[in-house]
């Protein structure tokens, strides 16, 4: 797959290809047990025992809502340390419109990789891409405190809230332009290909090499504190 990438887009890859040896480019079929096998590591007893996301990344590319053109990977070396896919997303407003956005994940940089700005720098190859190819937003659900970092702001600030109709602090969006997501004041529906089922999610896991599940862990605390953090749209 051939993809038109921006000079903005172009100028970032070279410039961390300089610092750090990491290049930023579409992600190909050869990539794909990598990938997973690198989101297994990184979310792996994150905020559950186990983890989904690498079945969930299986899964997400053969999926109708999935985007290619926004589907990047870091690569060191020849191997694959970083990725983010994407989706389509809607959301249906209080006004009866729907309006289709991008939702973001999973987003994973392998262990080792971490804190050295690789998710950043994917996630600012989709917001490039986004913009160009048209979207008006991106949104996804996780921890503010590093995606505000990232220029994320909590979706409530524009009225929009999660299925089930509640104002989520996971929940954060990106504008993609001044004012685009005026207007917006809706529910957010990510496609149905994010709700895995477990027996799945198991049995796709007995391929790789067995991992001890651990539970009670800071991260997984922190995640329960996120999670709870909601509340109901009057």
């Amino acid at each position: 797959m051939v993809m038109k990438i921006t000079n903005d887009q172009k100028g970032l890859a070279e410039e961390i290809s300089k610092l750090q040896g990491v290049i930023f480019r579409l992600e190909q079929p050869e990539d794909f047990c990598a990938v997973e096998e690198l989101v297994r590591d990184a979310f792996w007893n994150l905020f559950v025992p186990g983890c989904c996301e690498h079945y969930l990344t299986h899964i997400l590319r053969e999926s109708k809502a999935f985007l290619p053109e926004l589907d990047f990977v870091a690569v060191l070396d020849g191997n694959p340390i970083g990725c983010v896919m994407a989706a389509k997303g809607v959301i249906e407003c209080d006004s009866g419109a729907r309006r289709e956005v991008v939702t973001v994940g999973p987003i994973a940089v392998a262990p080792a990789y971490q804190r050295q700005g690789v998710g950043g720098q994917l996630l600012g190859h989709v917001k490039r891409a986004a913009r160009s190819l048209g979207y008006e937003a991106l949104l996804l659900c996780g921890d503010p405190n590093y995606y505000g970092k990232q220029g994320f702001l909590p979706a409530e600030r524009f009225g929009i809230r999660t299925d089930d109709n509640h104002y989520a602090a996971a929940l954060q969006a990106f504008p993609l332009s001044e004012g685009a997501l005026q207007g917006a004041s809706g529910r957010y529906r990510e496609d149905e290909v994010y709700f895995v089922e477990e027996a799945a999610v198991e049995a796709f896991d007995r391929q790789f090499p067995p991992r001890e599940q651990a539970s009670g862990t800071e991260s997984q605390k922190r995640f329960q504190e996120i999670v709870s953090m909601r509340k109901a749209a009057e």
